[in-house]
């Protein structure tokens, strides 16, 4: 990941706004840079850096000669950028994937521009010739955004919120995140300021991506004879993967043991050898010391033969981590803070201890095929599928916040969403049907792991016999008494919290970010069934594995 950051039409002494910028140097350790714009005294960007690809013309702004009046911030890798490029016959003057966004806004403009590309991304791009600011950002809101603009035309723009929170500005303004698989258009005043006017769709998680059409991706069948779709899921998943290796930096993966990031993990080493990387690829798992998913992780990487870290916590370790989470996050849901106490931690050590820099993970399969718990009690096919697409539209409020990297890619999750209801729903008992159909036989993973029930990073990484919600609420007893709990609607009316642990998180975030509660529009929590408790291992329809 980097760090962008940008203001336009400043009223306040730019050298003063931009110490705000360095509240996100943790997203880019290798370089920063700060810049004005020429002509415009009261608007700059800021830049910090972690270097993916192309070493030597990487740091932004990007500008390139061709384009004297264009600038550009981004964060996000283009995987169809070489694509792109040659069938168009774009002259790159940089190995920069993002140089792909200047040709494609100078020859199609805003909208095809965001349409056509591939990748994860957040942008902000200035056109001083025209006069305009656009906004952009990937259809599940990968790479964070958030925008800030006051009445009078002073527009802030960041990476993270905390980047924004402490900017002078004459009128009151709110912080809100940028939407997902959207572009915004600004006209751009004499004296610095803006004025929005246009903010559209680019694309939609149940429609096919108009740069589909520029792949030439082969043995994709048509029609919904099973082996055909399972054939496809397979052909899709891999190009998935394949398509995230253009890293210049060294490559990882997050592996729980589960079917996600047991099937990501296997796919990377497989093409890793393919492609012949000058490495072997590490994966990753975190847990206490009789963590279900720790052991589940070692069978796979060993049966996968990837370079295996084993990282150990204690509840005790969790419990102190959970404020600096929380201030990382930018959110009080209790299952992501929960779920990000474990990524935190396990972030921590792969940036401490190896020098993977590119991590894939699992993230945004369970929303895709259905692989939550609760997909069983769905009244219909059809409920499921409408679940189904909610979750994926608002990945960006609750599990993207912990992890950039998913399997949701655009080519997979348009084909998978456009598959009959049916063959999506969860059946025989097990969640994820479909997916783990079409890896049978393939002896990617052992068969214990592909049909392994489903487990919630949270819960997965600590014991049966406690899991690390229970740690956290006895930990939290001594921290919030019943009365406090009784005025927490008073207190907190937007999303009050019902229970103690959701208490101390709410209070904690509002010490680090008063009044912006609306940032998480509701928590997240099953439905069709009585839960009180995100935990997967409250419900009633939970049933460990035998061997945990």
């Amino acid at each position: 990941m980097c760090g962008i950051w940008a203001l336009f039409g400043s009223d306040e002494c730019l050298a003063a706004q931009c110490t705000n910028a360095m509240k996100i140097a943790h997203r880019g350790p290798d370089a920063f840079r700060f810049e004005n714009v020429n002509g415009f005294t009261n608007c700059c960007f800021g830049f910090h850096r972690l270097a993916i690809v192309d070493q030597l013309y990487g740091m932004q702004p990007l500008r390139v000669k061709n384009f004297p009046y264009l600038w550009l911030c981004y964060n996000g890798e283009i995987y169809n950028h070489i694509r792109l490029k040659d069938h168009f016959k774009f002259d790159y003057e940089t190995k920069v994937d993002g140089e792909i966004i200047l040709h494609l806004y100078d020859r199609f403009g805003i909208e095809k521009m965001a349409s056509l590309l591939d990748g994860v991304f957040a942008f902000i791009l200035l056109d001083t010739a025209n006069r305009k600011v656009f906004l952009g950002r990937d259809t599940y809101g990968l790479r964070p955004l958030f925008r800030m603009l006051t009445d009078d035309g002073f527009l802030a723009v960041c990476s993270e919120a905390k980047g924004l929170t402490q900017i002078t500005h004459s009128t009151p303004a709110k912080i809100t995140p940028f939407l997902p698989g959207h572009f915004e258009v600004f006209d751009l005043k004499l004296n610095g300021k803006v004025e929005s006017v246009q903010m559209d769709r680019f694309h939609c998680c149940t429609d096919e991506p108009k740069h589909a059409s520029y792949n030439s991706l082969k043995g994709l069948g048509t029609g919904f004879e099973l082996e055909t779709v399972k054939s496809n899921i397979r052909i899709l998943f891999e190009n998935a993967v394949k398509k995230r290796l253009m890293a210049h930096r060294r490559i990882g993966c997050l592996l729980s043991g589960g079917l996600d990031s047991s099937l990501v993990a296997a796919t990377l080493v497989k093409l890793a050898k393919e492609e012949q990387l000058q490495y072997p690829i590490q994966t990753f798992s975190i847990g206490t010391k009789d963590s279900p998913d720790v052991a589940a992780a070692r069978k796979v990487a060993d049966y996968i033969g990837s370079e295996h870290h084993e990282v150990s916590f204690t509840p005790e370790e969790g419990i102190q981590a959970v404020e600096e989470v929380i201030l990382h996050l930018e959110s009080y849901d209790i299952t992501t803070v929960r779920a990000s106490v474990g990524m935190y931690l396990i972030s921590k050590y792969i940036r401490e201890k190896t020098d993977s820099v590119v991590i894939f993970s699992g993230e945004g399969s369970d929303e895709l095929t259905q692989g939550y718990l609760y997909f069983h009690k769905a009244p219909s096919p059809k409920a499921g599928a409408d679940e189904s697409v909610r979750l994926l539209k608002e990945l960006y409020l609750f599990d993207v916040l912990r992890a950039d990297r998913t399997t949701a890619a655009h080519g997979f999750t348009a084909y998978y969403l456009s598959l009959p209801e049916e063959m999506r729903a969860p059946k025989d008992g097990v969640e994820k049907h479909l997916l783990r159909e079409s890896f049978k036989e393939m002896k990617l993973i052992p068969d214990e792991i592909l049909w392994r029930r489903k487990e919630a990073f949270s819960d997965g990484m600590t014991s049966m016999k406690k899991s690390w919600y229970i740690s956290l609420q006895e930990h939290i007893e001594s921290e919030v008494n019943n009365s406090q709990l009784e005025k927490a609607a008073k207190l907190f009316p937007f999303n009050p919290p019902t229970t103690k642990e959701g208490f101390y998180f709410r209070q904690v975030f509002e010490k680090m970010y008063p009044g912006c509660y609306e940032w998480i529009p509701h928590y997240w929590m099953p439905l069709w069934i009585k839960a009180t408790d995100p935990s997967a291992r409250t419900l009633s329809i939970y049933k460990p594995d035998k061997d945990q």
